[in-house]
């Protein structure tokens, strides 16, 4: 298996820059007339699947809207994301898992092993420090795994931590640094997460690696704020859409013609 930077980049310059987010929000289900079960989680995904599956880049499962659902709802997702890599459809499971020792290494086992979650990368929080994400960063490296890391957030709380200065430098300006030092000669497969409904942004300059920006659409942000954000690194943007594409559905055809409307709107990330 070749490195999953490059495998994201051939894959956004087959079938456009977006990652699609699978999220069963109950507000979702019950838009999509599907009960707020099991069953209509799995459904749910299934329409999602036969949507997405062969027509983006990357689709990202949010894993907390499985959780929910127990041991019924995770076998969902186990289902969910075996289907979507065994066509070679790249999967990022947003986990947003983050923890120290044998903990973390779990975690790192867990979605990016060879178990039924393994995926080909996963989101991770590093603020027990960045050193703490090593059993997920070794899994980069040895196994050609991705790692988007959560650097600058669009949430408010955020700020409060990641617009705090340590050395001169802010938090999120620590952790894309240290996302980058990971990242050497071809394309990186460390990413970091960055909120396109920001002010201001990092400096991504030095990445090299792939830059996942949720909030388009439903939280406001479109392709200008990409431009203001990341300048200069337009290439590695992903821009991740949710609800937007998603509440198009229950219609395949018209979930579709969503992803098609949005990959229009961001085809200059590619030029």
């Amino acid at each position: 298996m070749r490195p999953f930077g490059l495998r994201l980049q051939e894959a956004m310059a087959t079938y456009g820059p977006i990652c699609v987010g699978i999220d069963p929000h109950p507000q979702l289900l019950r838009d999509w007339e599907l009960p707020e079960t099991a069953e209509g989680l799995e459904k749910f995904a299934e329409i999602c699947v036969e949507a997405f599956d062969g027509r983006v880049a990357l689709v990202k499962p949010q894993a907390a809207f499985f959780e929910v659902y127990g041991s019924e709802g995770i076998a969902v997702l186990e289902r969910t994301i075996q289907v979507l890599r065994g066509s070679g459809t790249l999967v990022v499971a947003d986990a947003k898992r983050g923890d120290i020792g044998s903990t973390m290494a779990a975690y790192a086992q867990a979605w990016l092993g060879d178990g039924p979650l393994s995926s080909d990368a996963m989101t991770a929080s590093p603020y027990l420090g960045f050193g703490s994400l090593a059993p997920a960063l070794e899994m980069v490296h040895n196994r050609h795994r991705g790692l988007f890391v959560l650097a600058a957030t669009s949430n408010a709380e955020g700020a409060q931590v990641q617009a705090a200065t340590s050395g001169g430098r802010t938090i999120s300006q620590a952790i894309v640094d240290d996302a980058a030092d990971c990242n050497t000669g071809a394309f990186g497969s460390v990413g970091v997460v960055v909120g396109a409904t920001l002010t201001a942004a990092p400096d991504l300059s030095r990445l090299n690696g792939p830059i996942l920006m949720p909030g388009i659409g439903a939280q406001g942000a479109g392709p200008d704020d990409v431009r203001r954000l990341v300048d200069g690194q337009l290439r590695a943007v992903v821009p991740s859409v949710s609800r937007e594409i998603l509440r198009a559905g229950p219609s395949v055809s018209a979930l579709r013609a969503a992803v098609e409307q949005m990959s229009e709107k961001f085809a200059f990330l590619q030029r």
